[in-house]
Parts: C-alpha cells; structure tokens; sequence
C-alpha cells in the first residue's frame, strides 16, 4: 500500500476521528458529500399536537438547519466555478506555467464560498468520471496562517493530508513528502484562501509566494487563491508581474440593488422553516436587507439566520424589521 492510499483509507476499528475542518481531508470529504436534509414544516394542527420531547427534537432539526442555511449561487459563484473548470481544463496537458486564478475583493463578499463551491463542483466531477476509485485526491485546500513562513505555508498542505511534521522535519523533508503524495492521488486543484496574509513587500511574504510557485511547477494542478483585496500587493515588483501573467483575476464586490439581490432575498426567504412566517414579508424588506447590509453577501446570511434563530427560540415563529433590527451585525455594515 502506498503512503497515499494510507492516507486515504484510515483504519476500520474507528481509531482515526474524522475531523470537520476543511483544512484536513476528512474534513473536506465531509464537506463535499453533505447534503443535509432540509425539515419538513410541520401544520400548525400537526405541530401542537407534538410532545414535548418531540417538540424539541423537531425545533433542533429546524435550529440546525437555520444555522446552515443554503448557499445560493450567486453570479460570483457562478463565474468562478465556470472559469476555475475552465481552467482546470486549459490546464490538463501543461507541463509549465500552468494558469491559475485569484479571487479577491473586501471581507464578506463571498470569495470563501466560491472557492469552496469551485473545489465541491470538482471534486464530485473527478468522483463521477472515476466511480470506486478511493485513492484519489482531486481537491487540496488550506489556509495560510498569520505571519507566515514558508514552513508553516507546507505544513498546512501536510496537516490537510495527515502527513506528520514533527518540529525535527525539515521543510524540504516535508516538502517533497507532499508533494509525492498529491502526484500519486493526482490532485487537479489546489486552493489557497486567506492569501493577504502574505505581503510581497516582506522577505517572509516573498519567501512564501516562492513556495507556493514551487508548489505549483511540481504540482501538476490549477492554483485559486483568494483573499482580501490581495491585488494591492500580490502584483507589485517582479514576482507580482510573474503572478500576474499567470492569474486571472475575479474581484468580489458588495451586490448593488438589483434583480440578483431581490433574487437572493427571495431564495433566502424561500428556505426558511417558521411556522407564523407570512411569505413575500422578508421580499418586501429587501431594500431595507440591502441598507443594513450594505450589499455584503455574509452580513445578510448572518442577518436572516440570526432572525431566524430568534424567531424559534422565543416563539414567535416570524421575522418582522423589527426582529432584524434587533440582530447586531459587524462593526462595518453597523457603522453604514
């Protein structure tokens, strides 16, 4: 067996808890292959004749589905997931300077969610093209830690795996550790989030674009990197201009007042499971939703979630302005 196809079939007796993180592959498979039932809502008859105990379990079922809520393919995701197949594609029989893509634009504009989107639609591709195959790998994703090295950058790709590296490790040990194991499991696409914890204007940050770069001449796969705003310092100097012409980039901005938004809105209020919850009363706060909110993609979901939540915690079973209100968001969309 090889150190690849360990890594992917862990020991029967249970001995290795999968962990939910996306940063480790236990964690990502969980990720790809969930799809959480969505509760049925019960009549008004139906539900107050439920027992307490089974009041309680239908009313978790209905506060974990709030807390997920869905994701909602909004154009930002759609044009990712397009071009990163796109590029998957472009990329197949290259040899060298495999094009890659960058997703960037200010917090809270979803570029988390269309990476991950991008890496699910592959994933379940690669999946659907090799049924029954389990020594593949087509997905890596991870995050680049605060302030860091170039160590610490390959030991995330390590730690995803369940590759051990001990303190004693060298980072070429570990290196070419990874690197063997993702040639073997024939990964296809890399992501890389949190990218402006880098700087190209430190040696650190230099230090790690290089390891990335090196990364990806080994590795033969597609390279998305997203983060926030990382085209102020991504792009300067000479390995900027190298990172430019080998990236393209897709900028996230808030959601102007538009059909999409109302769309979103729409489709948000669509999914909710509240029994007292007047449907077309969440659509007419739309414009509201949008001023508090200031276009921002992840202050809305915490917002109708939060509602939500609320709303069958105290019974009142409903979202009203008033109830949204009463939500607090983040120190940004509060200021606006």
């Amino acid at each position: 067996m090889t150190q690849s196809q360990s890594l992917l079939n862990p020991p029967a007796d249970g001995s290795q808890e999968p962990d939910q993180h996306l940063t480790v592959l236990t964690g990502w498979r969980a990720f790809v292959a969930n799809q959480p039932d969505i509760p049925e809502l019960l009549s008004d008859t139906a539900y107050a004749k439920l027992a307490s105990a089974e009041r309680t379990h239908y009313d978790e079922a209905r506060i974990d589905h709030h807390t997920r809520l869905l994701v909602v393919a909004t154009s930002i995701v759609q044009h990712t997931v397009t071009c990163g197949r796109r590029l998957v594609l472009l990329n197949r029989h290259a040899v060298s300077a495999r094009r890659g893509l960058i997703v960037s634009g200010p917090a809270g504009t979803g570029k988390t969610t269309a990476i991950t989107q991008l890496g699910r639609a592959h994933e379940l591709l690669d999946r659907a093209r090799h049924p029954g195959v389990s020594d593949r790998i087509p997905v890596v994703y991870i995050t680049v830690p605060p302030a860091a090295t170039p160590r610490m950058v390959t030991v995330e790709f390590a730690r995803f795996l369940g590759l051990p590296a001990r303190s004693r490790s060298n980072i070429t040990d570990i290196l070419e550790s990874v690197c063997g194991v993702l040639i073997d499991a024939r990964v296809g696409l890399v992501l890389v989030d949190e990218l402006h914890n880098i700087s190209l204007t430190t040696r650190s940050g230099a230090e790690v674009a290089d390891t990335l770069k090196y990364f990806s001449e080994r590795i033969p796969a597609t390279f998305v990197y997203a983060g926030i705003d990382v085209e102020r310092d991504l792009f300067a100097g000479t390995r900027g201009q190298q990172i430019a012409g080998r990236f393209t980039l897709i900028p996230t901005t808030p959601l102007p007042y538009n059909s999409e938004w109302q769309g979103l809105v729409a489709t948000l209020e669509n999914s909710l499971r509240l029994h007292a919850h007047k449907p077309g009363s969440l659509t007419c706060l739309d414009r509201y939703l949008h001023d508090r909110t200031g276009g921002m993609i992840g202050s809305l979901s915490h917002l109708i979630r939060g509602a939500a939540l609320d709303a069958i915690l105290t019974g009142s079973e409903k979202i009203t302005e008033q109830s949204l209100q009463a939500i607090p968001l983040d120190h940004s969309s509060d200021s606006r």
